[in-house]
């Protein structure tokens, strides 16, 4: 049970800055339902002085199944568990809870931007940021750019948003809202115009203006792959003739109410886009959170930021470490 040893200097640290702490209370508050889910089914299963028995294999991984982390990572914990059972020898099903917090650690991948998007910040050499923002209708897209701009903007940077999402009804006045919020301007066109043409004027703006950041809202059509294959191609294309390495990053918005279907959406967008982060919103309204985990393991793709509440500052940036530590924060601390 070594593995944890050595982020218990992190999370010390962590309860001791006011800033982190804030950000882990929200995160243990966003992850209340799932880890009431969570940690009381498998508290009742373990219950002190159980035997370790293929019984309580079952068990566990029936739990772990129901907590939205899937068959196919919940196979992975279960045989991890099974070969530190058989090499360490444990026998009491106290030690179970541990092994557990230790191997879901293990399927989470931190993303290589981690420490960059903690402090939101960007290269210098190549501002603006450009960052292309992508999901189906419905999943907080709006909310999370307002939100994503308002972290940007309370560590000083400047940050344009494009709402290039021209079809849907309501659409730019409703992140027009939020970007109204977030202190930030908006560039936007009637209802119909080509998003390929938004996404060109607003980066074009951006530049001319000296603009730090750039966030642009894209449609949400799932349905039609073939139509956003080429829309997302075009508003890349035309964005590239401003600005060659744009866009720096494309984020994914996916709704952790949905539980294993934001992971097939995952999948469908992997096709038509170069993802590069997932942002996963409305962790505090379900007790699905533990979707996190496949959508880390199958995917291969790092969350990047989770949303935990509906106050504008309430996107945080996805931390393993002190996701895990909340999710199990009833049984022990580390």
């Amino acid at each position: 049970m070594g593995l944890f040893d050595k982020f218990k200097e992190k999370i010390a640290s962590a309860v001791q800055s006011t800033t982190d702490a804030l950000g882990f209370n929200k995160i243990q508050k966003g992850l209340e339902k799932t880890r009431s889910n969570f940690f009381q089914k498998i508290q009742g299963v373990l219950g002190i002085g159980r035997k370790i028995d293929q019984s309580l294999i079952n068990d566990i991984e029936d739990i772990l199944i129901s907590a939205d982390i899937g068959v196919r990572s919940s196979e992975k914990i279960i045989s991890a568990l099974k070969d530190r059972i058989k090499k360490e020898g444990f026998e009491n099903s106290e030690d179970i809870f541990l092994i557990l917090k230790e191997e879901v650690l293990k399927l989470l991948i931190e993303s290589p931007s981690a420490n960059v998007d903690r402090d939101y910040k960007i290269d210098e050499s190549k501002k603006p940021h450009t960052i292309l923002i992508i999901g189906v209708n419905g999943v907080g897209k709006t909310t999370t750019i307002g939100k994503l701009a308002y972290n940007y903007r309370q560590v000083g940077r400047n940050v344009l948003i494009g709402a290039a999402d021209t079809f849907r009804a309501a659409a730019n006045e409703q992140l027009e809202i939020w970007a109204e919020r977030a202190g930030v301007p908006i560039v936007q066109q009637k209802q119909g115009a080509d998003p390929a043409a938004v996404a060109y004027d607003t980066l074009n703006s951006a530049i001319s203006k000296g603009f730090d950041v750039v966030i642009i809202d894209t449609a949400g059509r799932l349905h039609n792959k073939a139509n956003l294959m080429a829309e997302l191609e075009k508003i890349s294309r035309v964005m590239k003739k401003l600005k060659s390495d744009a866009p720096n990053d494309v984020m994914l918005v996916l709704d952790a109410t949905t539980g294993q279907n934001a992971i097939q959406q995952a999948k469908e967008f992997s096709k038509v886009a170069n993802i590069t982060g997932i942002i996963l919103t409305k962790l505090d309204g379900t007790a699905k959170g533990g979707v996190v985990i496949p959508i880390a393991d199958e995917l291969g793709i790092p969350v990047r930021y989770i949303g935990v509440g509906e106050k504008i500052d309430d996107l945080q940036v996805f931390d393993p470490v002190l996701f895990v530590e909340a999710l199990f924060e009833n049984n022990s601390k580390i």
